[in-house]
């Protein structure tokens, strides 16, 4: 679920982000390069998205509202977002059963409406705040970027989200700040 949240680019870049969520097309593609929905739903919900664009348009406008409350919860300590998640997580689990598969039980959504990929996202959202291990979950540290990501370095000391994109320039821009305060052009 995390790479839910990096479905925004450049995070904290003001005019410079840019929403990778588009079109409720966007969001079936991402739940399917995810293994949420199978293509089976996807094609089924494209179809019902084509019957009411409106209501698609509303539902991607849930999800993007359900990943930007995850986000504020989780990395802003946002008491309210949280709150509004759990209701979201409610609506989600009201949707559907418990059922057993094999070794383990999970969610079944009892009908395949357009707002199937907003309640498994959502209970997915809720599972990842659960997980053990939030303390190593950290947002790169580039100015502009606000990808998050779990640092599994052995010694939690991952700063960006790349070391060959984010690091790479900021470690440049750090070279060239120095370079000239130092009065020499690299």
């Amino acid at each position: 679920m995390l790479d839910l949240v990096n479905t925004v680019a450049w995070r904290l870049g003001g005019p410079e982000r840019r929403e990778g969520l588009n079109t409720f097309a966007d969001v079936l593609d991402w739940c399917t390069e995810t293994g949420l929905i199978s293509t089976d739903e996807a094609a089924s919900l494209r179809d019902l998205a084509g019957r009411d664009d409106a209501r698609a348009e509303r539902e991607r406008e849930q999800v993007v509202e359900a990943r930007e409350k995850a986000y504020a919860a989780l990395f802003e300590g946002d008491a309210e977002a949280a709150a509004d998640l759990a209701d979201l997580y409610r609506a989600a689990i009201a949707a559907a059963d418990l059922v057993p598969t094999g070794d383990r039980w999970q969610w079944e959504d009892r009908e395949t409406d357009l707002r199937l990929p907003r309640h498994r996202i959502v209970r997915g959202l809720v599972a990842l705040t659960q997980r053990d291990g939030l303390d190593r979950l950290h947002q790169c540290e580039d100015a502009k970027c606000g990808w998050v990501y779990l640092d599994t370095s052995p010694r939690r000391n991952r700063r960006w989200c790349s070391t060959k994109d984010c690091g790479d320039r900021n470690r440049a821009r750090t070279y060239y700040a120095r370079q000239k305060a130092k009065g020499r052009q690299p």
